[in-house]
């Protein structure tokens, strides 16, 4: 009997504790909302009590009203993670090994760049110190990527010299005719050792451009130009009778032909977009006065600021200059004092 009414009273004590913990449950969320109108705000400290009642209250999923119950689980391993972080940062690390060792470490790398982080190891247990691999290998320096082969920068430059383009591009006239200009550059000196000017472009003119070009001209090994309908097949054939190897540009890909088509852009940058071209004659003298510019004046950065045809150091004499190509451009010398 004594019992029976010892376990009601408990059942009373805890029931009274429950309906407290749930007043205390549903104020405190009556209190996020009033404070954080119109748009919900949760502070630290909310989730937190939140998730304490959460422990303590039993039915609290009933009762959660301004967030999803699963909120509160993410909540629970968020704080979780929190808490073994600051558990854990007095957590024992590997101790540092004296500078010196560090030095040795890097001198040894430095000096012997085919050594790995194992060797470096042997001669250092050799030495007398007892440390590990993987410290040997946390202070060592870091080495480039190595790669099987040279980089495409370098075989470019190494066969530029048998590489030329070929490409055309279109000014039009003061009556607004358009001429067709068609350019040759060898991609070693960045020299244009061939051009032509025609209002009416066809696969025999280009044909005979391309003889003209290698008329008195070493034959390279590489000719570059893209998949327009004016190369017809009398010019591949000429390609082919000329010994060349040719490389066709895909559909709509000009950065497969970009060295050409960053001379077009140095052309219309530097001469033809200052210009009204009046006729066919016009515009072959003006380029062949650009040209000369470009080929003897005009320093070039590709050519370590120096010209496609190599221009002198003068540093003796005084400074003078000269208009050019069309007086949109000055040449600077030093003449004889």
């Amino acid at each position: 009997m004594v019992r029976s009414l010892l376990s009601f009273c408990l059942s009373l004590l805890k029931s009274r504790t429950q309906l407290h913990l749930e007043i205390l449950f549903l104020r405190k969320q009556l209190e996020i909302v009033a404070r954080s109108l119109p748009k919900l705000r949760l502070r630290p400290s909310d989730r937190f009590l939140i998730g304490m009642l959460t422990d303590l209250y039993d039915t609290w999923k009933e009762a959660l009203l301004i967030v999803k119950p699963e909120t509160v689980i993410r909540w629970h391993k968020e704080a979780f993670r929190l808490y073994w972080r600051w558990k854990s940062r007095h957590k024992s690390r590997r101790p540092k090994i004296p500078q010196a060792q560090i030095n040795l470490i890097k001198q040894m790398a430095n000096d012997n760049p085919l050594w790995g982080a194992p060797r470096i190891h042997g001669e250092l247990l050799k030495l007398g110190f007892d440390i590990s691999e993987a410290t040997v290998l946390r202070y060592m320096p870091k080495k480039p990527r190595r790669t099987t082969g040279q980089q495409w920068k370098t075989f470019l430059r190494n066969h530029s010299a048998e590489i030329i383009s070929l490409d055309f591009f279109t000014v039009p006239t003061i009556t607004f005719r358009l001429l067709y200009i068609l350019v040759f550059p060898s991609h070693d000196r960045r020299k244009i050792i061939h051009f032509n000017v025609t209002d009416h472009p066809t696969s025999e003119w280009t044909t005979q451009q391309l003889r003209n070009t290698f008329y008195d001209q070493a034959i390279p090994k590489f000719l570059i130009w893209d998949r327009d309908s004016i190369f017809g097949e009398d010019f591949i054939e000429s390609v082919s009778a000329l010994g060349l190897r040719p490389i066709l540009a895909a559909y709509r890909s000009p950065g497969q032909n970009g060295f050409v088509e960053r001379l077009i852009g140095s052309i219309r940058r530097e001469c033809l977009d200052h210009l009204i071209i009046v006729n066919e004659n016009h515009l072959r003298k003006s380029l062949k006065q650009y040209f000369h510019y470009y080929h003897n004046q005009r320093t070039h950065l590709g050519l370590n600021k120096d010209t496609p045809e190599p221009r002198r150091v003068d540093a003796v004499g005084k400074i003078g200059r000269v208009a050019v190509a069309n007086g949109l451009h000055h040449f600077y010398y030093r003449s004889a004092a």
